[in-house]
């Protein structure tokens, strides 16, 4: 049984919950990426589709599939989904036009019963499942308009979907005026978080925000720009030692920032912002501006011709298509209207400067956040807090495990949802009382929790056995945990990419012919969001991001045998330097120093490996 939570004991803990939120996006609305099955013709003859006025191919529902087949069979078709049929109403009217949308998320955990048939589950990233582009691709018929909101998309995947696409003929239509979800929810919608933000004090952030202000400067600068929008929460949060509660179990804020080279604007609701957080901004040389002005700020910005530094991974498809709009009118005001305002140059075209600021004159440095490697390299005060967090969050899952250990032995029958009650937990998969499984002795359990401190932030898994395991599983948890030692006493070269250390994790298991299919380390912030970049230990080997000294990262091998058991073993680790007796090359070497205080249980392993 694998049960993932996350944890906060009342009587250990004066924390904020959180666990594995990703972190959170730059703008408010986050929705299921669930696409429709849709049918739609591929010639002037089928019956699976109508032509529109306009001429263009119109996909049916498979709903109306459904009901013609029945009529032709007699029986009674199923209700369509009247959200569904109302999504589709909207694709119709003349200021929408397209004959798809696409509604990205964040969740990974969405269940197949809970979709109605008029839905079908697409697990991204199994075998043998599409990617988004390849399904649209493949069931579109050529020609097509496809919907985004371009406030859920970052600019990056925003260009890539266009040109994925574009080889099928289809155009990407960014619809900025309305989100079409938002439209068919109506009043019953949530009204957006309105929860209050707080000053996290330097005694935890140990570094002012005048000085983290000027090092943004610097950087400014040094790349040949006087402008940074900061788009990433919690990019936000650690720039301006804040902290806030509008994202579950994450301790950030809805906002934007933008920082010039003399001033500096919080975009943010003012109601969330008290008179202490007002002060704390005011002494900063931060301004204060209303949430929904960022476009704007933005696209005056452009019409001036300053120069931006946008992080097209990050910053959402809406403001960099607002940036290039105001760029281009601010050149066709100079009469350079035959300039491009992409990232690409022509060949005809004057090209980049040195530091990639286009055009000379005007346009964007599109590159990695200068807040982003900042915050992942910890400061002292930041290391101290983690450690004592984890100190306090080890008495507090000590306390769990012993009372957990003695209800089994009493054989009381508890399930996961009481387990769940027990730790005030948040979990991944969230059980029901009328499906979720039972805890015992004969089968391994897997708790896979973390908390939100005021000093820092904790992410650990154990897996237990209170019976008697199977040899199987006792040779399992043994090599997951051989791994989990062997990157836990690695010693490596200073400018090592985490990639390089992943067979570290995995050697034990490979002897045997198993593996686990995610990464075995992931940046964790420092009373911040509990995944962050831009570091991480993978065997996606395309982050080339050096580990350096003061990141943290998680060691969480592990290994699943379907409808069986899983197994995962998680620390969070320090990068520190060590000191060796030689210094090949006059270079520095890295080790890890464990944060994480947690027993890892030792009955069963299986010695004769």
């Amino acid at each position: 049984m694998a049960f993932e939570a996350a944890r906060l004991s009342p009587s250990l803990a004066a924390a904020f919950r959180s666990h594995r939120s990703s972190p959170a996006p730059p703008f408010l609305r986050r929705l299921p990426l669930l696409l429709p099955r849709r049918f739609l013709r591929t010639s002037a003859s089928s019956s699976a589709a109508s032509a529109g006025g306009d001429g263009r191919a119109v996909a049916l529902p498979s709903s109306e599939l459904r009901k013609r087949r029945n009529s032709s069979s007699g029986t009674s078709p199923p209700a369509e989904d009247d959200k569904l049929r109302s999504l589709r109403r909207l694709f119709a009217r003349p200021d929408i036009a397209i004959d798809a949308y696409i509604v990205p998320s964040q969740d990974a955990h969405q269940a197949e019963k809970e979709l109605s048939h008029d839905w079908t589950l697409m697990r991204s990233g199994n075998h043998g499942v599409p990617t988004t582009i390849e399904w649209l691709n493949d069931v579109l018929p050529s020609g097509c308009r496809v919907g985004i909101d371009p406030f859920l998309f970052s600019s990056d995947a925003a260009e890539e979907l266009k040109n994925a696409i574009s080889d099928k003929n289809h155009e990407l239509i960014l619809i900025r005026d309305l989100n079409l979800v938002d439209e068919i929810w109506g009043e019953s919608r949530p009204v957006p978080p309105k929860e209050p933000t707080r000053v996290h004090g330097i005694k935890y952030a140990g570094v002012d925000v005048p000085s983290k202000l000027s090092f943004v400067r610097s950087q400014l600068a040094e790349n040949g720009c006087d402008t940074v929008v900061i788009s990433m929460l919690d990019e936000v949060a650690w720039l301006l030692n804040m902290r806030g509660s509008d994202v579950p179990h994450s301790p950030v804020f809805y906002s934007y920032l933008i920082v010039e080279m003399s001033t500096a604007t919080l975009f943010v609701d003012s109601s969330k912002v008290s008179e202490e957080v007002l002060e704390h901004l005011k002494k900063a040389g931060v301004n204060l501006k209303p949430y929904e002005a960022i476009l704007s700020d933005v696209e005056r910005l452009a019409e001036k011709g300053a120069k931006l530094w946008l992080d097209s991974s990050s910053v959402n498809a809406a403001i960099v298509s607002v940036f290039r709009s105001g760029c281009a009118r601010y050149l066709k005001k100079r009469g350079k209207t035959g300039r491009q305002t992409g990232k690409e140059s022509s060949s005809d075209e004057p090209t980049t400067t040195s530091h990639g600021v286009q055009n000379s004159a005007v346009n964007g440095l599109y590159q990695v956040s200068p807040v982003t490697l900042a915050k992942s390299i910890k400061n002292e005060a930041e290391i101290v807090g983690m450690k004592n967090s984890h100190l306090r969050d080890a008495a507090a899952l000590a306390e769990f495990w012993c009372w957990l250990e003695e209800e089994v032995h009493k054989n009381v029958v508890l399930t996961e949802v009481q387990v769940m009650v027990q730790m005030g937990a948040i979990i991944h998969y969230r059980p029901t009382l009328d499906s979720c499984s039972s805890i015992g002795s004969d089968n391994l359990f897997l708790l896979d929790s973390g908390a939100q401190y005021v000093d820092g932030t904790t992410d650990i898994t154990r897996t237990v056995h209170f019976g008697e395991p199977s040899p199987r599983q006792k040779e399992c948890f043994t090599r997951v945990l051989q791994g989990h030692i062997a990157l836990d006493q690695a010693v490596f070269p200073e400018r090592t990419p985490g990639f390089v250390l992943d067979v570290l994790a995995r050697s034990s298991l490979w002897k045997i012919g198993l593996d686990y299919r995610h990464g075995t380390g992931h940046g964790v912030g420092a009373a911040l969001n509990v995944h962050e970049g831009p570091q991480s230990i993978s065997y996606r080997y395309g982050n080339l991001t050096a580990l350096q000294k003061g990141m943290i990262v998680s060691n969480e091998p592990g290994y699943y045998e379907d409808n069986s058991f899983g197994i995962r073993i998680e620390n969070l680790l320090l990068v520190k330097e060590v000191n060796l007796a030689n210094s090949f090359g006059g270079i520095s070497y890295l080790g890890f120093e464990k944060l994480t205080f947690v027993p890892i249980q030792l009955e069963h392993l299986f010695m004769r490996i």
